[in-house]
């Protein structure tokens, strides 16, 4: 099991920037495959991007070309740099790590950060 804590969310304008980070636990990190996923009122929770081990990387289609995942293994940290922010960007922001299945489906990831708000206004 590994410990998650998100940061760096916040209020933006549309057509903005912020970058999200996830701050894992443990001396394993850089074997870990890690994700994000969003969670809007009154929505499912929703995947967003994934990275692996190797350093490919995955996207929802609703944020190809927009959001770029990356992880830095030497302190132990993932991050999230979100471009050209749309109001429907708003939403919780949640980490998660070691998916088993799918990426795709929520049900999938073991382990959960708590999330941080991402406010876009237009």
């Amino acid at each position: 099991q590994v410990q998650l804590v998100e940061s760096g969310g916040g209020l933006v304008q549309a057509e903005g920037s912020l970058r999200l980070s996830c701050a894992a636990s443990g001396r394993t990190f850089s074997r870990r495959t890690m994700g994000w996923f969003r969670q809007a009122p009154g929505k499912e929770r929703e995947f967003v991007a994934a990275i692996w081990s190797t350093g490919l990387t995955s996207y929802a289609d609703s944020v190809k070309g927009r959001f770029t995942i990356s992880r830095d293994n030497a302190k132990n940290t993932m991050y999230l740099q979100m471009s050209i922010l749309k109001p429907e960007d708003t939403a919780v922001y949640y980490c998660a790590a070691d998916p088993v299945g799918s990426i795709a489906n929520t049900n999938a990831w073991g382990d959960w950060g708590q999330g941080t708000q991402v406010t876009v206004s237009s």
